[in-house]
């Protein structure tokens, strides 16, 4: 680890973990992933999680999301402490306050897309179907899709369904939004595609945590953290991303590079 370095502390935090450790018994020795993780996402921000393969860049994404339980540490949401709520009730606050985007898009092949955004967001919110109809109706606009709104999943395009991903992940009005490689498996256009929603929804206020291999995908955060062996080793402030910035993904390689990434 960097000698002195220290992580930025954020005001009005939404979302913040404590000395996050996860480690699998389940092989010999065990594996120790995470190693006192300690991170803040401030209210708003837009963060990008990078480092090289097996950092634990995804294991400590899930585990701040509620999809997995740490081996120690906190995560509060909101102020609210995830880790000692009973399974039922942590669905609930990942349904309600969390909206998830995956390298892999995971609709259901008998629904149309509008129906795949709708279902969880009703589900969220079972007693205002007429709001929900209506949100969703604006986000599938707002992100393109509307014209495809009545389409099969597999008669859109691979950038058309991260769209929808993101429309349904925003659909519950999430205190955070998590991504998990969105473009791992899209090529370099509809990449862009997905990039400029996301910046998108960034810039409407959502706070955005994104696990991300892709330098040029990372360039479009406001704040870029550098995992290594399990601890957060190294964080670059960025700023607000402009289209116009020539600099920024230059700045960033160098940066990464001299991580070791």
């Amino acid at each position: 680890m960097k000698t002195g370095f220290v992580m930025p502390q954020h005001d009005h935090a939404p979302l913040a973990c404590r000395n996050l450790t996860k480690t699998y018994h389940s092989t010999d020795p065990a594996t120790e992933v995470l190693r006192g993780v300690d991170l803040t996402v401030g209210r708003g921000e837009f963060l990008a999680v990078m480092g090289s393969s097996g950092s634990g860049k995804s294991t400590l994404l899930y585990n701040m999301s509620g999809m997995d339980r740490p081996t120690s540490g906190t995560v509060h949401l909101e102020g609210r402490e995830l880790t000692t709520l009973k399974d039922a009730e942590l669905s609930r606050v990942r349904l309600t306050r969390m909206g998830f985007i995956f390298q892999q898009a995971y609709f259901l092949n008998n629904l149309n897309l509008q129906d795949n955004i709708l279902l969880p967001a009703l589900k969220a919110a079972p007693g205002d179907s007429e709001a929900v109809v209506s949100r969703v109706d604006s986000l599938m606009d707002r992100f393109g899709i509307d014209h495809v709104r009545r389409h099969g999943v597999t008669q859109v395009s691979g950038g058309q369904l991260q769209r929808a991903s993101i429309c349904r992940a925003l659909a519950t009005e999430p205190a955070v939004l998590f991504a998990d490689e969105p473009t791992g498996a899209l090529n370099s256009s509809m990449t862009t595609e997905v990039m400029d929603a996301l910046t998108d929804a960034h810039s409407g206020g959502t706070t955005l945590v994104m696990v991300t291999h892709d330098p040029v995908c990372a360039a479009r955060a406001d704040r870029v953290v550098y995992l290594r062996d399990g601890r957060i080793t190294d964080s670059r402030e960025l700023g607000r991303w402009r289209a116009d910035d020539g600099r920024r993904e230059d700045e960033l390689f160098a940066w990464l590079s001299g991580n070791g990434f």
